[in-house]
């Protein structure tokens, strides 16, 4: 434990320093907290001067007009350094959540196979908050609070130096306390931030199928889900505050009883003649310019254990390796070739095994295969969304791997089963991935390629008709056609279709089928197909069971030479 809270302290300091901090602003803001609490630390000396003179018969207005001053200055500087420092708060915890947000887009896709997406949410908005607690609102009162309780405690010595060391006692009274009790809180923070991102998760996962939820009658099952979990934060609540009912008692009580020693040895001070009414409420004033920041400091020390618990997350996200982006950012397009490929997630189960083949530019290869084949990772593995376990992939006779990311899936136009669609409207999913839109006369000449223009042309708004989320609003067919039509748009010189025309019936599927075809010429095309129909004329077919290639050539080939081809296509009417 000893060792878990140095390492701790010293992550969370390293995040503090890898941040954009405005040094101008900064040094503005500091300035101003020394002039208030300089400000706040004249008071009580101003204050003494008034009571003392209340003894004479003649009231010194010049006091009164002084401390009026101070006052205002106080609560000038004071209001101005609350903004500035707030606004320091906000501007690096707003440039913590640009860095994760960029590193999370780069993550590699095995990162989101691991980890939901609600997590993954959780720690850019609630760990950045937590953390935006901190420097925002308890950050200023202990800058202030420390400088305060230093100035306090030197003009105490100066007033009455005996007075003073019976206040300091308190003080490492009160540190015994709080340390052990913060190591407690560090780990319940640590476990309540984790617990929060698993139910952000649940969040994330139920309402996204929100549907399959209620189909099948899931809601029992998944309030019980929900009401564990919600428990759960409940039950760290309560611990947490358990936690800080000890400390903020403790510190009260510690610091009221030094109140009442001082305000008795005080008063047996002023009735022996050794200080005088003004000093002894200029002591009292001292007093509680050190107890309130204490107490302050004391909130601070339990916010500073849940920005620790957060930012340990925080930085495990920011040190994770990004897709590799570098490489060569120009490579001739050619036959794309797999050589002894082999892909796993967990070493027992393999996924490809020995895959060798060559996909020749301007030509279709197409992929048949019972499911669970492999066929789909050949997709993922091309895009680079994963990295062969042993082999290589080659494009001109380059590896994949050695073209600059963004250059290399620039090359690709990928049709899916889903048809993943984004909430927004149609003409921003089918230009999605431009940094500028294309020209209107190129979407719509898109969009009638990929037989979508009818459809569009009969919906009140057009391509500005709201899709809805992941496209509920649309049917399956009209799904797949905006993602054909994005394709088509994107110009790409490397094609992947994986079942592109499934969801079309039989009339739009015979001019999509035309468009395909003449985007494909010139281009490599590599097509994932269950119905053969629409793979008969195929340069190659690249038959896979459990991962191997058992089977390769045309339709005809294939029908001579593979008993299991042939049952395919004779259970669609083809053999």
């Amino acid at each position: 434990m000893n060792k878990q809270q140095p390492s701790a302290v010293k992550t969370f300091l390293q995040l503090l320093k890898s941040l954009n901090w405005p040094v101008g602003i900064m040094m503005i803001a500091l300035t101003l907290t020394l002039i208030q609490t300089a400000a706040g630390l004249v008071v009580p000396l101003v204050t003494k001067d008034l009571v003392n003179s209340l003894t004479t018969t003649v009231f010194n207005w010049k006091i009164m007009a002084l401390l009026a001053i101070v006052f205002i200055a106080q609560a000038i500087a004071g209001g101005v350094s609350f903004y500035l420092l707030t606004f320091i708060g906000e501007r690096i915890v707003a440039d913590l959540r640009e860095k994760l947000w960029h590193k999370v887009l780069r993550l590699p896709v095995t990162y989101y196979d691991e980890n939901e997406t609600g997590e993954t949410m959780s720690r850019i908005t609630q760990d950045t908050s937590t953390l935006n607690d901190l420097i925002t609102q308890h950050l200023v009162n202990v800058v202030s609070g420390v400088l305060s309780i230093l100035g306090a405690v030197a003009l105490l010595f100066y007033i009455d130096w005996k007075m003073t060391l019976i206040l300091l006692v308190s003080v490492p009274v009160a540190f015994i306390i709080i340390i052990p009790l913060g190591r407690i809180m560090h780990k319940i923070a640590s476990a309540r931030q984790k617990e929060m991102a698993s139910f952000s998760g649940l969040l994330g996962r139920i309402l996204a199928d929100i549907r399959l939820v209620k189909a099948y009658r899931a809601e029992p099952l998944e309030d019980a889900r929900g009401d564990k979990a919600i428990k759960n934060l409940f039950n760290f609540g309560l611990k947490e505050a358990r936690i800080q009912a000890i400390i903020s008692p403790m510190m009260t009580l510690i610091m009221m009883g030094v109140l009442v020693v001082i305000l008795g040895y005080g008063g047996s001070q002023v009735a022996n003649g050794n200080l005088t009414a003004g000093d002894l409420v200029a002591i009292i004033f001292y007093l509680f310019q050190i107890i309130m920041p204490f107490a302050q400091m004391a909130m601070f020390f339990t916010a500073f254990q849940k920005a620790m618990g957060a930012t340990e997350r925080i930085q495990e996200i920011l040190h994770m390796p990004a897709e590799r982006e570098d490489g060569l950012a120009q490579v001739a397009d050619g036959e794309i070739s797999f050589q002894g490929v082999s892909f796993h997630y967990t070493a027992d189960k393999p996924i490809l095994q020995d895959v060798t083949f060559t996909a020749g530019r301007g030509e279709v290869t197409a992929f048949v295969g019972p499911s669970g084949g492999g066929k789909t990772t050949i997709f993922s593995l091309v895009e680079r969304f994963y990295d062969a376990t042993a082999g290589q992939i080659t494009m001109d006779n380059h590896a994949i791997d050695d073209i600059a990311l963004a250059h290399w899936r620039g090359k690709i136009g990928y049709v899916s089963q889903e048809s993943p669609l984004i909430s927004g409207t149609i003409l921003h999913n089918i230009t999605y991935g431009f940094k500028e839109q294309p020209p209107m006369e190129a979407v719509v000449q898109a969009a009638k390629y990929a037989n979508a223009m009818q459809f569009i042309e009969d919906l009140e708004q057009g391509f500005d008709t709201e899709v809805g989320e992941r496209g509920i609003k649309l049917s399956g067919g009209q799904r797949q056609r905006i993602a054909i039509a994005r394709a088509l748009l994107h110009n790409p010189q490397i094609l992947l279709l994986d079942e592109a025309t499934s969801n079309l019936d039989s009339g739009s599927e015979i001019y999509v089928q035309e468009a395909l075809h003449h985007l494909m010429q010139g281009r490599t095309t590599l097509v994932i197909a269950h119905r053969l129909a629409t793979i008969l004329h195929a340069d190659q077919i690249i038959f896979i069971e459990k991962g191997r290639i058992t089977g390769r050539g045309t339709h005809e080939e294939l029908l001579k030479t593979h008993a299991l081809y042939r049952e395919f296509s004779a259970g669609q009417g083809l053999a």
